[in-house]
């Protein structure tokens, strides 16, 4: 009996990781989330999840904490036996938007931690195991989100544009490390997209939205993400890794 691949999604429990979640279980997969909490939020993408035929399985925990990130990777593991797919997608953004010169160590060291050093040494445990593991039927694949800030700056916001920026290094960092045994890794940089995270600045979006801020002119929505990962995590780019994908809409476009 052919297995169902199985993925590994960090900060799954809503948002752009809820909707990453759902789109790998319509695709067939086998699913593990895990966020900071198990909480009523979490119970109901866990249950999404199954009303999509998905195996279903949540991990706590918290990627900052390092000491932590073996069984972390451990138990996402163990949930169904092995992982084809790690989708690094937790992240924070600041919590207050401010003046370049006004940034602390304490929010820059907060930022490092969650959005990059983090997913760094929960990608080192993973891939680890990956290649410690027999081969498998299905295609295997690390997908990381970094941002639009990867490439567009917002001094009001640098600790946050200085990790994602991170992000997009440390996939090709890997994607040299594990090309010679066929994991492809990838990012996605989402553009505008409507989340509890871009909630506390609605309006400030949708009016560059309706201003043409992207060519796209509407606010991005969690599955536009999931369509992409679930496609990266194929296996039909068997000639692409480390590649960044866009999906903002455009926004990434240079114009006069």
């Amino acid at each position: 009996m052919t297995k169902r691949p199985r993925v590994f999604i960090t900060g799954g429990r809503r948002g752009i990781g809820r909707g990453i979640a759902y789109g790998f279980a319509e695709a067939g997969y086998d699913v593990v989330i895990n966020d900071i909490v198990e909480d009523e939020a979490a119970a109901e993408t866990l249950a999404g999840l199954r009303e999509r035929g998905a195996g279903a399985a949540f991990v706590v925990g918290n990627i900052a904490d390092l000491d932590k990130l073996p069984a972390l990777a451990h138990e996402a593991f163990a949930a169904f036996g092995g992982l084809e797919c790690l989708v690094n997608n937790a992240g924070i953004s600041v919590k207050k938007r401010g003046d370049l010169l006004d940034v602390t160590p304490e929010s820059y060291n907060e930022l490092m931690d969650v959005n990059l050093r983090g997913p760094f040494f929960l990608t080192q445990e993973v891939a680890r195991r990956m290649l410690a593991a027999p081969a498998s039927e299905h295609p295997r694949s690390i997908v990381s989100l970094s941002s639009m800030n990867a490439f567009i700056t917002a001094p009001e916001r640098a600790e946050y544009c200085l990790s994602k920026t991170g992000v997009s290094v440390m996939t090709k960092l890997y994607a040299l490390r594990l090309a010679e045994s066929g994991i492809g890794v990838f990012e996605i940089r989402p553009g505008i997209i409507r989340t509890d995270m871009t909630a506390v600045v609605k309006e400030r979006y949708d009016k560059l939205i309706g201003e043409g801020i992207s060519p796209i002119r509407r606010w991005g929505e969690p599955r536009d993400i999931a369509r992409v990962a679930v496609q990266l995590a194929s296996g039909d780019f068997h000639f692409s890794t480390g590649d960044a994908f866009h999906v903002d809409g455009g926004m990434h476009i240079h114009r006069l």
